[in-house]
């Protein structure tokens, strides 16, 4: 069945708004605090159940051609909010944690109702740059979470697996029993991981967008199934960002100079701000690119040759496998060797 993808984190706020509702995502609760953009200092401050039903009821009081919300990524917690603030056609933006405590400066103290102030506030002075956020497609909702479960059962084998090795250097009538017990628990995790990819897969080959592009994706040198499903879900389908640089930046790739006046003259580096799970799949799919793309692994020794420092060539390359990415996605067909075809 064809399906269409929302636009994701693209569409930045473009009206001007009157009210504009901060709100501290907790696991029972949400703490709203509103404010009035001609009246900045006169807040109202309510807390309500983290529940469709409260959050659609807090709704009724409110005008969704003036009212924003704005909310931090509290993953999971906040899609009852999400999920109703769509279905009543109400904006609202969904920020980093790190991005709003960064803005308000020196602060002491915590509570959940000078968080939602501190959101709201952050509202209002970030208005015009608030990107509006869009709850992804089912599909891809469910994928994510299967593969978040995916990787919970690979680091529990790894740790049962780990048992192996403890007991090669004791007693076999000691610990006979324990691989015994060990052994149920590892082929159990292996057959729930074996069913855990079976449901990723039919994802996949059901839903027409996310089939087309990892044919797509795994046609480009280096990248691999795995690869490849963890770049549409972390780009919600190629939508979620304009071009491969703001993608490079997200995942820590895009360096950065470290300068200040004419004292300071640090390295230029990646930042630490980033995705770090999207680096590392994107860094393990850079090293088999080198071993085996014929045209990555000339350039990669060329550039070593010349004295360049080796991670910051395995950094261009991880770059360079983010732009052929959405080269093929934008262009609709497979990655071309044309090394292929040189003479």
């Amino acid at each position: 069945m064809q399906t269409t993808f929302l636009l994701i984190l693209k569409c930045k706020v473009m009206k001007s708004y009157l009210i504009f509702i901060g709100v501290d995502i907790s696991k029972n609760s949400l703490d709203i605090c509103s404010l009035n953009a001609d009246k900045p200092k006169e807040m109202k401050h309510t807390s309500i159940a983290n529940e469709p039903k409260a959050i659609a009821k807090f709704l009724k009081s409110l005008n969704k051609m003036e009212a924003i919300f704005c909310m931090e990524d509290t993953g999971v917690y906040g899609l009852h909010l999400y999920k109703t603030l769509t279905e009543s056609s109400f904006d609202y933006a969904v920020v980093p944690a790190i991005q709003i405590k960064r803005s308000k400066g020196l602060s002491r103290g915590k509570s959940d109702k000078a968080d939602a102030k501190d959101i709201a506030l952050y509202a209002l002075t970030h208005q015009h740059d608030l990107p509006l956020y869009h709850l992804p497609e089912p599909d891809l909702q469910e994928l994510k979470l299967l593969l978040a479960e995916r990787d919970k059962l690979i680091k529990a084998l790894k740790l049962f697996e780990s048992t192996n090795e403890a007991t090669c250097y004791t007693d076999r009538s000691a610990c006979s029993s324990l691989k015994k017990n060990n052994g149920k628990t590892i082929n159990y995790l292996q057959k729930q991981l074996k069913e855990m990819d079976e449901l990723i897969q039919n994802i996949l080959k059901n839903n027409e967008t996310m089939k087309e592009q990892m044919e797509l994706l795994q046609s480009i040198p280096g990248i691999g199934q795995q690869t490849a499903i963890q770049l549409i879900v972390f780009t919600k389908c190629f939508t979620a960002f304009k071009e491969w640089r703001q993608l490079a930046c997200y995942s820590g790739l895009a360096p950065f100079p470290y300068t200040s006046g004419t004292s300071v003259r640090g390295k230029t580096k990646v930042s630490h701000n980033a995705q770090k799970k999207l680096k590392s799949v994107i860094h393990m799919a850079a090293l088999s690119t080198k071993k085996y793309d014929v045209e990555i692994k000339a350039y990669y020794e060329r550039k070593v040759a010349e004295g360049k420092n080796k991670m910051l060539v395995i950094n261009a390359v991880r770059c360079k496998i983010i732009s052929r990415a959405f080269a093929v996605i934008n262009r609709g067909t497979p990655y071309v060797n044309t090394k292929k075809y040189a003479a």
